[in-house]
């Protein structure tokens, strides 16, 4: 199974709203980590099955003090399902909360990667340097950077992979698969490609993966139910799109894998 990282490199794009919804178009059993370091969303926009809030204390806290010492943990025991049926592990409440995870973090990346029957899909937030969650990127199958089409955001993007070359090898036979999604309108044809050709300039081999179509009416559904409702939705058939995309990119070969770093 994989462990796909997303993110974004300035401001709010819609990753979580990408990651929550591609979870319920997934062709395989997915999860989604909820590993924001500024806070997550998943607990405070959805409820549990019985229609009760998501434990706080059961997720991404829960899995860090398992392994704070290095062992083994079972992904299992730290999930809850929503009311629309999503896997999740809750994320963390203040920024706070993520500096007391501390070095947990390097376990809690090698468990999500080892993760059995699942698919992980992980909201890593916004990347700066120095953030926690990249030792998600670190141990990731695949990174997915979420942006709008605005030239100054694309910009932000080339510069953070800049940043990020040397831990995604980019450009190397071994280099973690990347990719770009754009949240943009349906209708625009140009965006996408002009970005691709943007990053292929500066260097960096980065695939555009597809377009996450605004619409704000579907998002919002997304947040509150399961999507079943919102099935012909424009957003829902762009992450249909994209979410073939992004597991053709997770199977793209040259990539050198160990068990551990």
């Amino acid at each position: 199974m994989a462990l796909i990282a997303f993110a974004s490199a300035k401001g709010s794009p819609g990753v979580s709203v990408t990651v929550a919804g591609l979870a319920q178009l997934w062709p395989n059993r997915a999860v989604v980590a909820d590993l924001d370091p500024a806070g997550g969303d998943t607990g405070l926009r959805y409820r549990a099955e019985n229609g009760d809030p998501l434990n706080p204390s059961t997720g991404l806290l829960s899995l860090g003090a398992a392994v704070r010492s290095g062992q083994n943990a079972a992904l299992e025991d730290h999930l809850q399902t929503t009311a629309g049926g999503m896997r999740t592990l809750v994320g963390v409440n203040t920024p706070g909360q993520v500096l007391g995870l501390g070095p947990a973090w390097q376990h809690i990346a090698l468990t999500l990667r080892r993760a059995a029957g699942y698919d992980v899909l992980a909201d890593c937030g916004r990347l700066t340097p120095g953030s926690p969650a990249m030792a998600i990127i670190d141990q990731a199958d695949a990174v997915v950077m979420v942006s709008r089409g605005e030239l100054e955001d694309i910009a932000h993007v080339r510069e953070r992979l800049r940043g990020l070359q040397g831990s995604l090898h980019l450009g190397s036979i071994d280099a973690t698969p990347t990719g770009i999604a754009m949240v943009a309108p349906a209708s625009d044809t140009r965006g996408l490609s002009d970005a691709e050709q943007l990053m292929a300039s500066a260097g960096l081999p980065v695939r555009g993966l597809g377009i996450i179509a605004e619409d704000r009416k579907a998002a919002d559904a997304l947040r509150t139910e399961s999507g079943r409702n919102i099935r012909r939705s424009v957003l829902v058939r762009s992450l249909w799109d994209l979410s073939q995309r992004i597991n053709e990119l997770t199977t793209m070969t040259g990539r050198v894998r160990q068990t551990a770093r």
